[in-house]
């Protein structure tokens, strides 16, 4: 970290607030060598932690930052390995809580912006944005938070995380998620709601129920072996290929890459998908039931999955 770098991070911690200026200070010390530090993204944290009032230049710079820190800042690039996960919850929860929707932003654009992440993270940032949307007041960078009912802001973030790439079901709902939207409308079934939100309910659980995820990114593990093959300028591209002819030969593409199983059958997957099988029905079903009405949302959900 440059002596620069650091000066301007200790004059914000010690004001409480930083000047648009000295935030384009940070980016160019920050980038000066193509990518942050940990000793960077730690200054950054901190200075986070004494903001009294974070502007909208901060928190885009905050969560431009660090999310490149953690999506990209270690091989294979994309993953979020276990020690960057551990370390973001470690910072956003140093204290018992989330401390400002700065840090709930980054969350959410963390599993947007990487491949995979690790499910620990996966938990925890899910677990943040449903406390914050049942207790969290104030304004976040595309709207406010209120405890009292759900706002298109807190619709719109909840959106983002339980349909993020590396979320908890990939460009899908899983059942956790699914859950937490079924809590999410019981608790705040009588309250002033944007229309935003019962329709992320109804398309979240009936995405669950009926939604194909085809997508399966690799393991972190197995992404960073490929990578280490295609970076390895010692490997004899000749001798691999020449193996690999002799295995088509003998065995197939199949074999040759690999590959054990017969190829997917996507089309037939993702008609299958849209039944709702038995053991999604009673499912459903002990939801609906857990606050003894069928309620609006409810209805709009058995209406939905009706048409489809």
């Amino acid at each position: 970290m440059s002596i620069h770098f650091r000066d301007l991070a200790e004059q914000a911690a010690a004001d409480g607030a930083i000047a648009p200026e000295e935030i384009l200070s940070l980016r160019r010390a920050g980038w000066g060598d193509g990518r942050i530090q940990p000793e960077e993204a730690e200054a950054i944290f901190a200075i986070n932690d004494h903001l009294a009032e974070p502007s909208a230049e901060w928190c885009d710079f905050f969560v431009e930052a660090l999310s490149e820190f953690l999506v990209n800042g270690t091989e294979p690039r994309g993953y979020v390995g276990d020690g960057q996960g551990d370390w973001l919850i470690a910072r956003v929860d140093h204290d018992g809580k989330l401390d400002s929707m700065t840090e709930l932003e980054l969350l959410t654009r963390v599993l947007e912006k990487a491949t995979n992440a690790p499910e620990r993270l996966k938990a925890y940032a899910l677990a943040q944005i449903e406390a914050a949307v049942l207790t969290g007041e104030g304004p976040t960078r595309r709207g406010s938070l209120s405890a009292q009912g759900v706002t298109e802001a807190e619709a719109g973030l909840l959106r983002r995380i339980i349909f993020a790439q590396a979320g908890d079901r990939p460009g899908a709902v899983s059942r956790g998620e699914a859950e937490m939207l079924f809590r999410l409308k019981d608790a705040t079934l009588d309250a002033a709601n944007a229309p935003e939100w019962k329709r992320l309910f109804v398309q979240g659980v009936g995405n669950y129920l009926q939604g194909f995820a085809g997508y399966e990114p690799l393991s972190r593990d197995r992404a960073a072996e490929l990578e280490t093959f295609m970076n390895d300028t010692a490997v004899r591209i000749g001798g691999f290929f020449s193996r690999m002819g002799e295995e088509v030969v003998n065995g197939g593409f199949g074999k040759a890459f690999g590959r054990r199983t017969a190829r997917r059958d996507l089309a037939a997957e993702a008609e299958a998908a849209q039944q709702v099988t038995d053991d999604e029905n009673l499912w459903l079903q002990d939801r609906i039931d857990a606050n003894d009405r069928l309620d609006e949302f409810d209805q709009a959900l058995l209406d939905f999955l009706a048409e489809k």
